[in-house]
């Protein structure tokens, strides 16, 4: 039986980074949460919602300037669950592939 780190398909780093989780409903109010730990492939956040273990699901995690020095990036990334388990103070962690991601650009008046 393999460990869980033989699962993974990329390096992750520990990052605490804000994400916005985007419900498929389009009258629901996007989800903020906090990555744990980041990869190209994935992600793995802390959330207050429910979650199922397949379902997909679309989030904009943003770069703060402290990490890329030209301002705070926007990533939309579109995804399936792969994973979710319960995690301390009622929160759930989400574990997410990402299929796909564009940079999207900042709000002009972020300029």
């Amino acid at each position: 039986m393999s460990d869980l780190s033989d699962r993974r398909e990329a390096r992750r780093f520990a990052m605490n980074l804000p994400v916005r989780v985007l419900v498929n409903d389009a009258n629901g109010p996007e989800l903020k949460a906090n990555t744990r730990d980041v990869s190209y492939r994935g992600l793995y956040f802390l959330a207050e919602a429910p979650f199922e273990k397949g379902s997909e699901i679309d989030f904009i995690l943003t770069l703060p300037a402290q990490i890329i020095s030209a301002g705070d990036v926007n990533i939309r990334c579109h995804g399936h669950v792969v994973r979710v388990q319960s995690e301390d103070q009622g929160k759930t962690g989400i574990a997410a592939k990402i299929e796909k991601y564009e940079f999207i650009p900042a709000r002009a008046s972020a300029a």
